[in-house]
């Protein structure tokens, strides 16, 4: 007796050749968005909105903005330290945002050093 193949049935393809195109589509998904996370500009404030920090997705500080009113000589101190806070925060948006378009795109496939 001799097998049937159910019809319509195909021969599947190459795998390894199906999964070598998968990856380079996906790696050209990952440079597209790692594109546009870079020429996007992220920005927080702190201190109840007397410093603002604007930043771009590739880390590039642009601005640092002081209201007038958290200028104070004896204050120095609590101004360096909000800069120092507005800036991690804005790194964080731009880590956050950029990990969660690299998993939208690998499907949540954690492959070290891709990004």
């Amino acid at each position: 007796m001799k097998a049937r193949l159910p019809q319509g049935y195909t021969a599947p393809r190459n795998n390894m050749s199906s999964m070598i195109k998968q990856a380079q589509k996906m790696q050209e998904q990952m440079e597209k968005a790692q594109e546009e996370i870079n020429a996007k500009e992220y920005s927080t404030t702190v201190g109840g909105g007397v410093v603002e920090i604007k930043m771009t997705g590739d880390k590039v500080l642009r601005s640092i903005t002081l209201k007038p009113e958290i200028v104070d000589p004896e204050a120095i101190e609590d101004l360096q330290d909000l800069i120092v806070s507005g800036v991690n925060e804005v790194l964080r948006k731009v880590e956050e945002e950029t990990e969660g378009r690299m998993n939208e795109i690998s499907g949540g496939l954690n492959i070290p050093g891709l990004f």
